[in-house]
């Protein structure tokens, strides 16, 4: 027994000398456990560069779809499969859908890429911020736009976007009817304007993209489009429809428009504007072209309280013969239908106006030089006032039988004969002291004519006033 509890002392007095157990300090526990973040976060980091199809196809297409859906229930977005380019800082994706629910509506994008998008900075803000697009680049194309109820379609071949260049390029940029001109008359029983536009090149230069992102202001500093084609065709052969609603004008289309849209130039180039009058189904139209365009408007701007003014200097070939010059000047802070034009065209050979005459009006011109014309037109609530300065010589008319669009039959020479005599002013130069006939204009808007219609049917009414048509 004395031995025994000899070796327990020993082995108390043994324990006694071990060391104590060491316990890490708190600085140190941090340490371990920032490691072990970081650990799991370069796993994240990994599993995302090296299977980023997980990730985008299984995180964030949804989320994005989820977040699209809840803000605009009444469409539907799909989107295909989506791919990361690691080495280029990538997004690419097949094919982007977006479908009304009525089906009124839809839009597709055939490809779509986003170049250099901070990630980071993304990932730790809440919303899309101008800091996490700073130095991003997106391109689109094959992108269809087609609206059922208007049977319009917008197709655009390319569209480029750069944040940091602040710039907006689209490329064969093109506006028509999904149906052929005779659907698209024969779905009214009234007169109606088709339009088609082809723009081979827009580019919006000095673009804030930080209005675009949130939506509440749209400012540029120009906008260039090159080889503009503009068609407009409208059926004659139909009545106005004066219950209808009318054709929005500039001004009212400005300011219809919520946000707030700011312009400092807008400017055309090399451009062409095919006008036409049709006054049966499948007949030949009257027409009217200028080519070679150049045109710029400057102040384009709405909700902005003051008078602003938008002023157009405008020039191009006048039926392919002689150049119109043209100003304008649109006030845009006016909520009646007011504005101004003025503009001069050289010489020119009269019977160049056949193709618009022989049609619209059932008149020839045989032979005849316009030496120069000038105008200056006023519109005050619709009203438009003012005059026609043209002289011209040797001007000799025929009227043409309105069924065979002949001038060969017996009645019609004799008609052509007593309007050479008592309506149609052959002549119209200065005499001695410098006076000459002056057209007066006096011309309405009606409730249904856009915009370039009335600026033409008011220049017409004044030239109709000079020679007698």
């Amino acid at each position: 027994m004395k031995k025994l509890k000899i070796k327990y002392l020993k082995t108390i007095n043994s324990r006694k000398h071990f060391p104590k157990e060491r316990i890490p300090a708190p600085g140190k526990i941090a340490l371990y456990a920032s490691f072990a973040v970081g650990i799991i976060l370069l796993l994240f980091v990994l599993i995302f560069f090296f299977f980023p199809q997980t990730y985008l196809d299984g995180y964030l297409k949804n989320r994005v779809i989820d977040a699209f859906a809840k803000a605009y229930p009444e469409y539907s977005l799909k989107i295909a499969d989506v791919n990361y380019n690691i080495f280029k800082n990538r997004i690419e994706c097949d094919s982007i859908s977006l479908t009304k629910i009525d089906s009124t509506f839809s839009c597709r994008i055939s490809v779509f890429s986003l170049d250099r998008i901070g990630w980071i900075k993304l990932l730790r803000e809440k919303n899309i911020s101008p800091n996490s697009i700073a130095d991003a680049d997106l391109d689109a194309e094959g992108i269809v736009l087609n609206f059922k109820q208007s049977q319009n379609q917008i197709i655009c071949g390319h569209l480029h976007l750069s944040v940091p260049d602040s710039v907006i390029v689209a490329d064969s940029l093109d506006f028509h009817p999904l149906i052929t001109d005779e659907q698209f008359f024969a779905e009214s029983k009234f007169r109606n304007t088709r339009y088609r536009f082809v723009i081979p090149k827009i580019s919006v230069n000095g673009l804030v993209y930080s209005g675009l992102l949130y939506g509440d202001t749209y400012r540029a500093r120009s906008i260039n489009i090159r080889d503009f084609l503009v068609d407009i065709l409208v059926n004659m052969d139909k009545p106005w429809d004066t219950k209808g609603p009318s054709p929005l004008m500039p001004n009212e289309g400005l300011s219809s428009i919520k946000d707030t849209i700011r312009v400092d130039s807008l400017q055309v180039i090399n451009s062409r504007l095919k006008y036409y009058e049709r006054y049966a189904v499948g007949a030949k139209a009257a027409s009217v072209t200028f080519d070679k365009m150049q045109a710029l408007a400057e102040g384009i701007v709405n909700h902005t309280g003051r008078r602003d003014t938008i002023v157009i200097h405008a020039q191009g070939n006048f039926m392919n013969t002689s150049v119109m010059k043209l100003f304008m000047l649109i006030p845009l802070g006016s909520p009646q239908f007011s504005f101004s034009y003025s503009g001069s065209l050289r010489k020119m050979e009269a019977s160049s106006l056949n193709k618009f005459l022989e049609i619209a009006e059932h008149h020839r011109i045989k032979s005849g030089t316009l030496e120069s014309a000038s105008f200056k037109i006023n519109v005050n609530s619709g009203h438009a006032t003012g005059y026609v300065r043209a002289e011209y010589n040797n001007l000799s008319v025929a009227l043409l039988n309105k069924n065979t669009g002949s001038e060969n039959g017996i009645f019609d020479r004799i008609s052509s004969f007593f309007a050479k005599i008592f309506i149609i002013r052959g002549n119209n130069m200065p005499d001695k002291s410098g006076s000459l006939k002056i057209g007066v204009v006096k011309f309405t808007r009606k409730p249904d004519e856009p915009f370039t219609q009335f600026i033409w049917f008011a220049l017409r009414s004044g030239v109709g006033n000079v020679v007698g048509f």
